[in-house]
């Protein structure tokens, strides 16, 4: 499995940017999709995820960035977006998409099996 993220860069506060992570390779879509990011001196944290349950997908947010962030996929072209509006500095971090073979512990980075190289956020205030 391959991960791809793009769609990083320098904005100011306030405003909008959204990643995408387009996957190749062998993935079942009831795996999760995640991203996490990891800000400089930080560990790496959970932002937001999708994941399959019996009931469907179910999208996942970090509560730092419910309301503001939102996560979505197109299976077609398996990949999934992160649309982030109302940036603040404090979302500045290296964003990566990732994968999970589990539905649950998706909050957890060590859960995640393969990864995206990684984009910078940059929010300047």
């Amino acid at each position: 499995v391959q991960l791809q993220a793009s769609g990083g860069g320098l904005v100011q506060a306030g405003g909008s940017l959204r990643l995408s992570c387009a996957a190749s390779g062998r993935s079942f879509s009831t795996h999760t999709r995640g991203w996490l990011r990891q800000a400089p001196g930080k560990e790496r944290e959970f932002v937001s995820a999708i994941r399959w349950s019996a009931s469907g997908y179910i999208t996942e947010y970090a509560d730092s960035v419910k309301g503001r962030f939102t996560m979505s996929r197109d299976s077609a072209k398996n990949t999934e977006y992160l649309q982030m509006n109302s940036l603040t500095p404090e979302d500045t971090a290296v964003y990566y998409c990732a994968r999970s073979p589990y539905g649950l512990g998706f909050k957890t980075p060590a859960n995640y099996d393969y990864w995206g190289q990684g984009t910078q956020v940059t929010v300047s205030s």
